[in-house]
């Protein structure tokens, strides 16, 4: 597994869906209960995608996968999150 960089790492994949800096979203970790926002979050890249986990628990928060003409975003590990505007 490669090592994780920070959540700012979505920054560009997140843009392609969003007009809102995502980074800047708060979310609530399923497994811990952390809230924080996206850029404290761990992130792995992959040749696919990216596996996005919680700061705190490592977790998965939300899996990013890229296709040719789409982009699959899964939050199964988020109650909720908070975009702002």
């Amino acid at each position: 597994m490669p090592e994780p960089v920070d959540g700012n790492a979505l920054a560009g994949p997140l843009s392609e869906l969003f007009s809102a800096d995502l980074t800047l979203a708060t979310g609530r970790c399923l497994g811990c209960g952390d809230v924080s926002e996206l850029a404290r979050a761990r992130v792995y890249p992959d040749p696919t995608g990216y596996v996005v986990r919680c700061s705190q628990c490592d977790d998965v928060l939300m899996v990013i996968v890229e296709e040719p003409d789409s982009v699959c975003l899964e939050l199964r590990g988020m109650s909720w999150l908070k975009v702002p505007r």
